[in-house]
Protein backbone atom coordinates (compact mmCIF):
# COMPACT_ATOMS: atom_id res chain seq x y z
CA UNK A 1 0.00 0.00 0.00
CA UNK A 2 3.08 2.24 -0.08
CA UNK A 3 1.95 3.95 -3.29
CA UNK A 4 -1.46 4.82 -1.82
CA UNK A 5 -1.36 8.14 0.02
CA UNK A 6 -3.04 8.54 3.40
CA UNK A 7 -5.41 11.50 3.54
CA UNK A 8 -8.05 12.92 5.78
CA UNK A 9 -11.56 12.42 4.47
CA UNK A 10 -12.07 16.20 4.54
CA UNK A 11 -9.23 16.57 2.03
CA UNK A 12 -10.99 14.49 -0.64
CA UNK A 13 -14.66 15.43 -0.30
CA UNK A 14 -17.15 17.98 0.98
CA UNK A 15 -20.26 16.91 2.89
CA UNK A 16 -23.20 19.19 2.08
CA UNK A 17 -26.24 19.49 4.30
CA UNK A 18 -29.48 18.11 2.88
CA UNK A 19 -32.49 20.39 2.54
CA UNK A 20 -35.80 20.33 4.40
CA UNK A 21 -38.55 18.75 2.33
CA UNK A 22 -41.52 17.75 4.51
CA UNK A 23 -44.03 15.24 3.16
CA UNK A 24 -46.72 17.91 2.75
CA UNK A 25 -44.41 19.87 0.42
CA UNK A 26 -43.67 16.96 -1.91
CA UNK A 27 -45.42 16.30 -5.19
CA UNK A 28 -45.32 12.67 -6.35
CA UNK A 29 -42.91 12.29 -9.23
CA UNK A 30 -39.89 10.40 -10.55
CA UNK A 31 -37.25 11.99 -8.28
CA UNK A 32 -36.29 9.87 -5.24
CA UNK A 33 -36.29 11.56 -1.84
CA UNK A 34 -33.55 10.26 0.45
CA UNK A 35 -33.42 10.13 4.22
CA UNK A 36 -30.72 8.60 6.39
CA UNK A 37 -32.19 5.13 5.88
CA UNK A 38 -32.57 5.34 2.10
CA UNK A 39 -35.46 6.33 -0.17
CA UNK A 40 -38.37 7.73 1.87
CA UNK A 41 -40.58 9.04 -0.93
CA UNK A 42 -40.57 10.89 -4.23
CA UNK A 43 -40.90 14.40 -5.62
CA UNK A 44 -41.49 15.99 -9.02
CA UNK A 45 -38.44 18.25 -8.79
CA UNK A 46 -34.84 17.53 -7.74
CA UNK A 47 -32.92 19.62 -5.24
CA UNK A 48 -29.66 18.08 -6.56
CA UNK A 49 -29.60 17.85 -10.36
CA UNK A 50 -26.76 15.34 -10.74
CA UNK A 51 -25.99 11.83 -9.37
CA UNK A 52 -24.53 11.71 -5.89
CA UNK A 53 -24.03 9.96 -2.56
CA UNK A 54 -26.21 10.36 0.50
CA UNK A 55 -24.76 9.92 4.00
CA UNK A 56 -27.02 9.61 7.03
CA UNK A 57 -26.61 12.57 9.42
CA UNK A 58 -29.32 11.80 12.00
CA UNK A 59 -31.18 8.60 12.80
CA UNK A 60 -29.40 5.97 10.70
CA UNK A 61 -26.30 8.14 10.88
CA UNK A 62 -23.30 7.07 8.84
CA UNK A 63 -25.30 4.91 6.42
CA UNK A 64 -24.34 5.50 2.78
CA UNK A 65 -26.66 5.43 -0.25
CA UNK A 66 -26.10 6.13 -3.92
CA UNK A 67 -28.37 7.90 -6.39
CA UNK A 68 -27.64 7.28 -10.07
CA UNK A 69 -29.59 10.37 -11.11
CA UNK A 70 -30.97 13.66 -9.71
CA UNK A 71 -32.34 13.35 -6.17
CA UNK A 72 -33.62 15.14 -3.07
CA UNK A 73 -31.57 14.66 0.13
CA UNK A 74 -33.60 15.80 3.16
CA UNK A 75 -32.23 17.60 6.19
CA UNK A 76 -31.33 14.44 8.12
CA UNK A 77 -28.59 13.73 5.57
CA UNK A 78 -25.37 14.94 4.03
CA UNK A 79 -24.79 14.59 0.31
CA UNK A 80 -21.79 14.51 -2.04
CA UNK A 81 -21.68 15.05 -5.81
CA UNK A 82 -18.83 14.72 -8.31
CA UNK A 83 -17.99 18.41 -7.85
CA UNK A 84 -17.57 17.85 -4.10
CA UNK A 85 -14.91 15.14 -4.67
CA UNK A 86 -13.11 16.34 -7.82
CA UNK A 87 -10.19 13.88 -7.77
CA UNK A 88 -12.17 10.78 -6.81
CA UNK A 89 -14.43 8.49 -8.81
CA UNK A 90 -17.90 8.79 -7.25
CA UNK A 91 -18.61 5.05 -7.41
CA UNK A 92 -15.26 4.30 -5.77
CA UNK A 93 -16.04 6.88 -3.10
CA UNK A 94 -19.31 5.09 -2.32
CA UNK A 95 -17.43 1.86 -1.57
CA UNK A 96 -14.71 3.73 0.31
CA UNK A 97 -17.33 5.24 2.64
CA UNK A 98 -18.90 1.81 3.10
CA UNK A 99 -15.49 0.41 3.98
CA UNK A 100 -14.50 3.00 6.58
CA UNK A 101 -17.96 2.71 8.20
CA UNK A 102 -18.86 6.15 9.52
CA UNK A 103 -21.42 4.59 11.87
CA UNK A 104 -18.43 4.00 14.19
CA UNK A 105 -18.17 7.69 15.06
CA UNK A 106 -21.79 8.69 15.59
CA UNK A 107 -22.73 10.46 18.82
CA UNK A 108 -24.65 8.48 21.42
CA UNK A 109 -26.57 11.32 23.08
CA UNK A 110 -30.28 11.59 22.18
CA UNK A 111 -30.83 10.95 18.46
CA UNK A 112 -27.67 9.39 16.97
CA UNK A 113 -25.91 11.91 14.76
CA UNK A 114 -22.84 12.16 12.55
CA UNK A 115 -20.64 15.20 13.19
CA UNK A 116 -19.25 16.54 9.92
CA UNK A 117 -15.97 17.75 11.41
CA UNK A 118 -15.35 14.38 13.07
CA UNK A 119 -16.03 12.66 9.74
CA UNK A 120 -13.54 14.96 8.02
CA UNK A 121 -10.81 13.81 10.46
CA UNK A 122 -11.11 10.14 9.39
CA UNK A 123 -7.91 8.82 7.76
CA UNK A 124 -8.34 6.99 4.46
CA UNK A 125 -6.05 5.37 1.90
CA UNK A 126 -6.95 5.48 -1.76
CA UNK A 127 -5.25 4.92 -5.11
CA UNK A 128 -4.17 8.27 -6.57
CA UNK A 129 -5.07 7.35 -10.15
CA UNK A 130 -8.67 7.34 -11.34
CA UNK A 131 -8.32 4.21 -13.57
CA UNK A 132 -7.51 2.03 -10.56
CA UNK A 133 -10.36 3.58 -8.58
CA UNK A 134 -12.75 2.86 -11.45
CA UNK A 135 -11.60 -0.76 -11.73
CA UNK A 136 -12.11 -1.34 -8.01
CA UNK A 137 -15.59 0.19 -8.24
CA UNK A 138 -16.38 -1.94 -11.30
CA UNK A 139 -15.43 -5.19 -9.54
CA UNK A 140 -17.48 -4.36 -6.44
CA UNK A 141 -20.43 -3.14 -8.53
CA UNK A 142 -20.42 -6.41 -10.50
CA UNK A 143 -20.72 -8.46 -7.32
CA UNK A 144 -23.32 -6.09 -5.90
CA UNK A 145 -25.47 -6.41 -9.04
CA UNK A 146 -25.28 -10.19 -8.71
CA UNK A 147 -26.48 -9.90 -5.09
CA UNK A 148 -29.38 -7.68 -6.19
CA UNK A 149 -30.30 -10.19 -8.91
CA UNK A 150 -30.59 -12.95 -6.31
CA UNK A 151 -32.68 -10.65 -4.12
CA UNK A 152 -35.12 -10.17 -7.02
CA UNK A 153 -35.33 -13.94 -7.50
CA UNK A 154 -36.01 -14.38 -3.77
CA UNK A 155 -38.74 -11.74 -3.78
CA UNK A 156 -40.43 -13.11 -6.92
CA UNK A 157 -40.28 -16.70 -5.68
CA UNK A 158 -41.61 -15.71 -2.25
CA UNK A 159 -44.55 -13.88 -3.86
CA UNK A 160 -45.25 -16.90 -6.08
CA UNK A 161 -45.25 -19.21 -3.05
CA UNK A 162 -47.58 -16.90 -1.15
CA UNK A 163 -50.05 -16.74 -4.05
CA UNK A 164 -49.96 -20.52 -4.53
CA UNK A 165 -50.53 -21.10 -0.82
CA UNK A 166 -53.61 -18.89 -0.86
CA UNK A 167 -55.04 -20.67 -3.90
CA UNK A 168 -54.42 -24.26 -2.76
CA UNK A 169 -55.56 -23.78 0.83
CA UNK A 170 -58.80 -22.08 -0.22
CA UNK A 171 -59.66 -23.88 -3.50
CA UNK A 172 -57.74 -27.16 -3.23
CA UNK A 173 -56.07 -28.78 -6.23
CA UNK A 174 -59.21 -29.02 -8.35
CA UNK A 175 -60.96 -25.73 -7.66
CA UNK A 176 -63.64 -27.59 -5.74
CA UNK A 177 -66.64 -26.02 -3.96
CA UNK A 178 -65.85 -24.20 -0.72
CA UNK A 179 -67.30 -23.96 2.77
CA UNK A 180 -67.05 -20.98 5.09
CA UNK A 181 -65.14 -21.49 8.36
CA UNK A 182 -63.76 -19.32 11.14
CA UNK A 183 -60.51 -18.95 9.16
CA UNK A 184 -62.30 -18.22 5.88
CA UNK A 185 -63.23 -20.40 2.88
CA UNK A 186 -61.71 -23.89 2.61
CA UNK A 187 -62.35 -26.76 0.18
CA UNK A 188 -65.66 -28.42 1.01
CA UNK A 189 -64.21 -31.94 1.26
CA UNK A 190 -61.49 -31.05 3.78
CA UNK A 191 -61.96 -32.50 7.27
CA UNK A 192 -61.99 -30.23 10.36
CA UNK A 193 -60.01 -30.98 13.53
CA UNK A 194 -58.24 -28.95 16.24
CA UNK A 195 -54.53 -28.84 16.89
CA UNK A 196 -55.15 -30.15 20.38
CA UNK A 197 -56.76 -33.31 18.95
CA UNK A 198 -53.84 -33.77 16.54
CA UNK A 199 -51.36 -33.58 19.41
CA UNK A 200 -53.13 -35.88 21.87
CA UNK A 201 -50.78 -38.28 23.64
CA UNK A 202 -49.29 -40.89 23.75
CA UNK A 203 -47.24 -39.95 20.70
CA UNK A 204 -48.17 -36.33 20.14
CA UNK A 205 -47.14 -33.26 22.12
CA UNK A 206 -48.07 -29.61 22.41
CA UNK A 207 -45.80 -27.84 24.87
CA UNK A 208 -43.76 -24.71 25.43
CA UNK A 209 -39.99 -24.62 25.58
CA UNK A 210 -38.20 -24.63 28.96
CA UNK A 211 -38.82 -21.59 31.13
CA UNK A 212 -36.00 -19.38 32.39
CA UNK A 213 -35.82 -21.27 35.65
CA UNK A 214 -34.88 -24.39 33.67
CA UNK A 215 -32.45 -22.94 31.13
CA UNK A 216 -30.09 -20.12 32.12
CA UNK A 217 -28.15 -17.91 29.72
CA UNK A 218 -24.89 -18.67 31.52
CA UNK A 219 -25.34 -22.32 30.44
CA UNK A 220 -24.94 -21.39 26.77
CA UNK A 221 -21.60 -22.28 25.16
CA UNK A 222 -19.96 -22.43 21.72
CA UNK A 223 -20.12 -26.21 21.30
CA UNK A 224 -22.77 -28.78 22.21
CA UNK A 225 -26.50 -29.26 21.61
CA UNK A 226 -28.18 -26.41 19.72
CA UNK A 227 -31.19 -24.58 21.17
CA UNK A 228 -33.82 -23.17 18.78
CA UNK A 229 -35.33 -19.83 19.82
CA UNK A 230 -38.01 -17.76 18.01
CA UNK A 231 -35.35 -15.76 16.11
CA UNK A 232 -34.29 -18.98 14.37
CA UNK A 233 -37.74 -19.67 12.89
CA UNK A 234 -37.79 -18.43 9.30
CA UNK A 235 -39.94 -19.28 6.30
CA UNK A 236 -41.07 -22.74 7.44
CA UNK A 237 -37.50 -23.77 8.28
CA UNK A 238 -34.93 -23.52 11.06
CA UNK A 239 -32.16 -20.93 10.59
CA UNK A 240 -28.80 -22.29 11.79
CA UNK A 241 -27.05 -18.93 12.11
CA UNK A 242 -25.94 -17.93 15.63
CA UNK A 243 -27.80 -20.78 17.31
CA UNK A 244 -26.84 -20.99 21.01
CA UNK A 245 -25.69 -24.31 22.41
CA UNK A 246 -25.63 -26.14 25.73
CA UNK A 247 -23.73 -29.11 27.09
CA UNK A 248 -25.02 -32.66 26.73
CA UNK A 249 -25.55 -32.69 30.48
CA UNK A 250 -27.91 -29.69 30.30
CA UNK A 251 -29.65 -31.22 27.26
CA UNK A 252 -30.30 -34.44 29.19
CA UNK A 253 -31.87 -32.45 32.00
CA UNK A 254 -34.23 -30.91 29.45
CA UNK A 255 -34.87 -34.18 27.62
CA UNK A 256 -38.60 -33.64 27.08
CA UNK A 257 -37.77 -30.59 24.96
CA UNK A 258 -35.65 -32.57 22.47
CA UNK A 259 -36.75 -32.14 18.86
CA UNK A 260 -37.81 -34.88 16.46
CA UNK A 261 -37.96 -34.77 12.69
CA UNK A 262 -41.16 -33.07 11.46
CA UNK A 263 -41.88 -31.33 14.76
CA UNK A 264 -43.22 -27.83 14.12
CA UNK A 265 -42.06 -24.89 16.23
CA UNK A 266 -44.05 -21.67 16.75
CA UNK A 267 -42.87 -18.39 18.24
CA UNK A 268 -44.84 -18.10 21.49
CA UNK A 269 -44.62 -14.32 21.82
CA UNK A 270 -43.76 -11.26 19.74
CA UNK A 271 -43.79 -12.29 16.06
CA UNK A 272 -46.12 -15.21 16.72
CA UNK A 273 -46.51 -15.90 13.00
CA UNK A 274 -42.95 -17.26 12.86
CA UNK A 275 -42.72 -21.03 12.61
CA UNK A 276 -40.40 -23.71 11.31
CA UNK A 277 -40.46 -27.41 10.43
CA UNK A 278 -37.75 -29.53 12.05
CA UNK A 279 -35.63 -31.48 9.55
CA UNK A 280 -33.09 -34.26 10.07
CA UNK A 281 -30.43 -31.57 10.55
CA UNK A 282 -32.12 -30.34 13.75
CA UNK A 283 -33.09 -33.70 15.28
CA UNK A 284 -32.03 -33.95 18.97
CA UNK A 285 -31.71 -30.15 19.23
CA UNK A 286 -33.70 -28.43 21.96
CA UNK A 287 -36.88 -26.38 21.77
CA UNK A 288 -35.87 -23.10 23.39
CA UNK A 289 -37.62 -20.64 25.62
CA UNK A 290 -40.27 -18.67 23.75
CA UNK A 291 -41.22 -21.50 21.39
CA UNK A 292 -44.21 -23.82 21.18
CA UNK A 293 -43.37 -27.39 20.16
CA UNK A 294 -46.10 -29.02 18.05
CA UNK A 295 -45.78 -32.78 17.54
CA UNK A 296 -48.76 -34.18 15.64
CA UNK A 297 -48.50 -37.95 15.27
CA UNK A 298 -51.72 -38.95 13.55
CA UNK A 299 -51.56 -41.35 10.58
CA UNK A 300 -53.92 -39.22 8.47
CA UNK A 301 -51.80 -36.03 8.71
CA UNK A 302 -48.44 -35.40 7.04
CA UNK A 303 -46.63 -32.84 9.18
CA UNK A 304 -45.03 -31.30 6.09
CA UNK A 305 -48.55 -30.43 4.91
CA UNK A 306 -49.40 -29.18 8.39
CA UNK A 307 -46.38 -26.83 8.43
CA UNK A 308 -47.44 -25.34 5.08
CA UNK A 309 -50.99 -24.91 6.38
CA UNK A 310 -49.70 -23.07 9.47
CA UNK A 311 -47.67 -20.70 7.27
CA UNK A 312 -50.72 -19.31 5.45
CA UNK A 313 -51.63 -15.68 6.10
CA UNK A 314 -55.04 -16.47 7.51
CA UNK A 315 -53.66 -18.88 10.13
CA UNK A 316 -51.21 -16.19 11.20
CA UNK A 317 -54.12 -13.73 11.34
CA UNK A 318 -56.11 -16.20 13.48
CA UNK A 319 -53.19 -16.54 15.90
CA UNK A 320 -52.88 -12.77 16.30
CA UNK A 321 -56.64 -12.38 16.82
CA UNK A 322 -56.57 -14.94 19.67
CA UNK A 323 -53.27 -13.93 21.26
CA UNK A 324 -53.10 -12.17 24.62
CA UNK A 325 -51.31 -8.84 25.03
CA UNK A 326 -51.68 -5.81 22.78
CA UNK A 327 -48.06 -4.62 22.87
CA UNK A 328 -46.35 -8.03 23.02
CA UNK A 329 -48.74 -10.67 21.60
CA UNK A 330 -48.31 -14.08 23.22
CA UNK A 331 -49.89 -17.49 22.80
CA UNK A 332 -50.96 -19.84 25.55
CA UNK A 333 -51.67 -23.54 25.50
CA UNK A 334 -55.46 -23.19 25.45
CA UNK A 335 -55.33 -21.02 22.30
CA UNK A 336 -53.04 -23.50 20.55
CA UNK A 337 -55.33 -26.37 21.56
CA UNK A 338 -58.25 -24.62 19.79
CA UNK A 339 -56.37 -23.75 16.61
CA UNK A 340 -58.56 -24.99 13.71
CA UNK A 341 -57.06 -27.37 11.16
CA UNK A 342 -58.66 -28.46 7.87
CA UNK A 343 -57.02 -31.23 5.89
CA UNK A 344 -57.63 -33.23 2.68
CA UNK A 345 -56.95 -36.92 1.97
CA UNK A 346 -53.33 -38.07 2.16
CA UNK A 347 -52.86 -38.23 -1.61
CA UNK A 348 -53.83 -34.57 -1.89
CA UNK A 349 -51.55 -33.65 1.02
CA UNK A 350 -48.58 -35.25 -0.77
CA UNK A 351 -49.41 -33.46 -4.02
CA UNK A 352 -49.54 -30.11 -2.20
CA UNK A 353 -46.23 -30.87 -0.47
CA UNK A 354 -44.61 -31.69 -3.82
CA UNK A 355 -45.98 -28.52 -5.39
CA UNK A 356 -44.15 -26.43 -2.80
CA UNK A 357 -40.98 -28.54 -2.73
CA UNK A 358 -39.85 -27.22 -6.13
CA UNK A 359 -40.49 -23.62 -5.10
CA UNK A 360 -38.66 -24.12 -1.80
CA UNK A 361 -35.66 -25.66 -3.58
CA UNK A 362 -35.41 -22.64 -5.88
CA UNK A 363 -35.81 -20.27 -2.93
CA UNK A 364 -33.18 -22.09 -0.88
CA UNK A 365 -30.71 -22.07 -3.78
CA UNK A 366 -31.18 -18.32 -4.28
CA UNK A 367 -30.74 -17.62 -0.55
CA UNK A 368 -27.54 -19.68 -0.43
CA UNK A 369 -26.16 -18.02 -3.55
CA UNK A 370 -26.98 -14.56 -2.22
CA UNK A 371 -25.25 -15.38 1.09
CA UNK A 372 -22.13 -16.59 -0.73
CA UNK A 373 -22.06 -13.44 -2.86
CA UNK A 374 -22.44 -11.25 0.22
CA UNK A 375 -19.46 -13.02 1.80
CA UNK A 376 -17.50 -12.48 -1.41
CA UNK A 377 -18.43 -8.78 -1.46
CA UNK A 378 -17.32 -8.24 2.15
CA UNK A 379 -14.01 -9.99 1.44
CA UNK A 380 -13.37 -8.02 -1.76
CA UNK A 381 -14.33 -4.74 -0.12
CA UNK A 382 -11.72 -5.27 2.59
CA UNK A 383 -9.04 -6.69 0.29
CA UNK A 384 -9.37 -4.05 -2.43
CA UNK A 385 -9.77 -1.06 -0.12
CA UNK A 386 -6.67 -2.01 1.86
CA UNK A 387 -4.63 -2.90 -1.26
CA UNK A 388 -4.08 -6.43 0.03
CA UNK A 389 -5.38 -7.46 -3.38
CA UNK A 390 -4.68 -5.24 -6.36
CA UNK A 391 -7.07 -4.94 -9.27
CA UNK A 392 -4.61 -6.11 -11.91
CA UNK A 393 -4.70 -9.59 -10.33
CA UNK A 394 -8.49 -9.69 -10.76
CA UNK A 395 -8.80 -8.33 -14.30
CA UNK A 396 -9.34 -11.78 -15.88
CA UNK A 397 -11.99 -12.89 -13.39
CA UNK A 398 -13.73 -9.54 -13.64
CA UNK A 399 -13.96 -9.69 -17.42
CA UNK A 400 -15.17 -13.28 -17.23
CA UNK A 401 -17.89 -12.35 -14.76
CA UNK A 402 -18.96 -9.40 -16.89
CA UNK A 403 -19.10 -11.60 -20.00
CA UNK A 404 -21.39 -14.07 -18.27
CA UNK A 405 -23.89 -11.53 -16.94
Amino acid sequence: MSDWPVKRLGDILQLNYGKSLPVKSRVDGDIPVYGSNGIVGSNNKATVDVPGLIVGRKGSAGRVHRSQGPFCPIDTTFYVTGEDAPDTDLDFLFYLLCHIDLTRIIGDVGVPGLNREMAYMELVCLPPKLPEQKKIAHILSTVQRAIEAQERIIQTTTELKKALMHKLFTEGLRNEPQKQTEIGPVPESWTPITLGELCEKPDGALQTGPFGSQLHKHEYQEEGIAVVNPTHLAGNRINHEKVPRVSEEVAQRLGKHRLRKFDILFARRGEIGRQGLVSEAEETWLCGTGCFLVRACKPFIDNRFLALYFATDRLVKWLYSHAAGAIMPNLNNSVMQRLPVFYPDQETQVMIIEAFATIDEKLSAAVQKQSALQDLFRTLLHELMTAKTRVHTLEFSTSTTAANR
